[in-house]
C-alpha cells in the first residue's frame, strides 16, 4: 500500500484524474490524501467532489478555506463572488448528501507518521494540540446548529492565538491557522496581506519561526500556490498552482517521490 498526498485541486478534476493515472493509483490498494480546497475557482467542482466522496475510505481529506467558504454559502452567511464556481454544487440533486459529507471531514489528519493540514500549524502548537484544536472546529461543523454558528469562523480578528480564547474568537483563530495562515510576525500573530513567496521583514513563513514544536513532525500542507513545491526535512508543501496553469502535484509519502501533471490555465493570475 502506498499513500499519495496531492495538492490543492480546486475543482480541476481532469488534471486530478491524469495524475492518478500517472501514479497508477488503485483504490483497492493505495490511499489518497488531499490537502484541502477540493472546490472552487476551477470548472469541475461538482464532479470532483462526487469523485472524491465516491472513493470512500481510500481517500482522506482535510478542509481548506475554499471548502469552508462553500459551507458558509450553504449556511447563508457568505455571498457568492464572481470568481466562485460553486453554483453547480448548490443546484445539484445530491447537494444535501455532498454537503453533509464535506462538513464531516477533518481539519487535521494524522496517520503513518504524517500530519496533514491545509495551511499550517502555529509554532506553539504540538501535534497533540493541533489535533485537539482541530477537533473543536470539527465538532462545531458536525453539530446540529452548524449553519447558525458558521458566522463565528470568518474574519481576521483576533489574529493571535491564546489558550485563554473562548467562543467565537477561539474558533476563528483555529480556523485561520489551519486554513488561511502563511506568514507570521515574530510574536506568532497572523499576517494576512502577503501571499507571495516572500514578504517584507519582520514576517516569516509559519514553518520558519524558531522554536516550532512540530519541527520534528512530518507535515504535508497546501494553500500556498505562490510558494510552490517545497521539500524539506519533515516538511512538504504541495500546492503548485494547478488552477493558475501550473501543475498538480502528488507525493508518495513513504519515499518522497514527486509526480506532477501540467494543468491548463483555469484562472489568470492577478497582477
Amino acid at each position: 500500500m502506498a499513500i499519495y498526498a496531492i495538492g490543492d485541486a480546486q475543482g480541476c478534476l481532469q488534471p486530478l484524474l491524469q495524475l492518478l493515472e500517472k501514479i497508477e493509483f488503485d483504490a483497492r490498494r493505495d490511499r489518497l490524501w488531499l490537502v484541502g480546497d477540493l472546490v472552487n475557482r476551477g470548472p469541475e467542482s461538482l464532479p470532483l467532489l462526487r469523485y472524491v466522496r465516491g472513493l470512500g475510505d481510500a481517500a482522506s481529506i482535510v478542509l481548506g478555506n475554499h471548502d469552508l467558504h462553500l459551507l458558509g454559502v450553504v449556511a447563508g452567511i457568505r455571498p457568492l463572488s464572481e470568481s466562485d464556481t460553486l453554483a453547480e454544487i448548490l443546484a445539484a440533486p445530491d447537494h444535501d448528501e455532498l454537503i453533509a459529507w464535506l462538513r464531516t471531514r477533518p481539519l487535521a489528519h494524522h496517520e503513518a507518521g504524517w500530519l496533514m493540514v491545509h495551511a499550517g500549524v502555529l509554532p506553539a502548537w504540538s501535534l497533540a494540540d493541533t489535533l485537539r484544536l482541530a477537533g473543536e472546529l470539527e465538532a462545531m461543523l458536525r453539530s446540529s446548529d452548524w449553519r447558525e454558528r458558521m458566522a463565528d469562523i470568518f474574519g481576521s480578528h483576533p489574529n493571535a492565538w491564546s489558550e485563554a480564547l473562548s467562543g467565537t474568537e477561539r474558533l476563528r483563530v483555529i480556523t485561520n491557522v489551519l486554513t488561511r495562515m502563511r506568514y507570521l510576525a515574530p510574536d506568532a500573530s497572523l499576517e494576512f496581506h502577503h501571499k507571495g513567496p516572500q514578504a517584507p521583514p519582520p514576517y516569516r513563513p509559519w514553518f520558519e519561526l524558531p522554536g516550532r514544536r512540530t519541527a520534528q513532525t512530518n507535515i504535508v500542507f497546501g494553500h500556498w500556490s505562490a510558494l510552490g513545491l517545497v521539500q524539506r526535512p519533515h516538511l512538504l508543501a504541495l500546492d503548485t498552482g494547478c488552477l493558475w496553469g501550473g501543475r498538480l502535484s502528488a507525493a508518495r509519502l513513504d519515499d518522497g517521490r514527486i509526480f506532477q501533471v501540467d494543468c491548463p490555465v483555469f484562472r489568470a493570475v492577478k497582477r
